[in-house]
């Protein structure tokens, strides 16, 4: 199966701990649907080097960026929790993707938490967010408390076989749909 898989981490701090987990949580789930990602982690939208021309009205490497991500057919969206939800950084970079920009992407929500009392932020903040854009959320988030970063290829390894099925599911259906919306008629109205 080919796909396109890139990684978005939403951390303000370079070479953060959120960049390597999400760069193993793409490489663990590439292989469980056949997809190579060279050492390097593949394409990575690091937001935090991106952070400064966020608001600028124009930035090139910010529109490189949108659409490196919205023609990715497996989108792993990471991001520490800040006050119990993802960083602004991640929102202000999404909020830059116009409504639907996500349809026919597989998106696979993840959130570092510092506490336990924060896993459920990326059921109910991350997931939401990737579907009002479009993407298809076939799995459960990943929560992960950074006391289990020591441990992180054991919990990736659990993680990535559990939803690799239903990942490449959802890229085999998300497919058909992108054919489907490219060769409809559009409505009379």
């Amino acid at each position: 199966m080919s796909a396109s898989i890139v990684t978005v981490v939403g951390n303000p701090r370079p070479g953060s701990r959120t960049l390597q987990t999400a760069v193993a949580a793409t490489a663990a789930i590439a292989a469980r649907i056949g997809h190579d990602v060279p050492d390097g982690g593949g394409d990575v939208v690091d937001l935090s080097a991106l952070g400064p021309q966020l608001f600028a009205a124009e930035s090139p490497e910010v529109d490189a960026a949108l659409k490196l991500v919205t023609g990715a057919s497996v989108l792993v969206v990471a991001s520490p929790t800040y006050k119990g939800t993802y960083t602004g950084l991640l929102k202000a970079f999404l909020d830059r993707l116009p409504p639907n920009a996500l349809a026919g992407t597989v998106a696979l929500p993840l959130l570092v938490l510092g506490h336990p009392r924060h896993s459920l932020a990326v059921e109910v903040h991350l997931r939401p967010l990737l579907v009002e854009l479009g993407a298809a959320v076939p799995t459960p988030g990943l929560a992960l408390l950074e006391a289990d970063l020591p441990r992180l290829d054991e919990v990736l390894a659990g993680w990535a076989d559990r939803v690799a099925p239903q990942v490449a599911a959802a890229l085999g259906g998300a497919g058909r749909a992108a054919e489907a919306a490219g060769t409809a008629q559009p409505a009379q109205g």
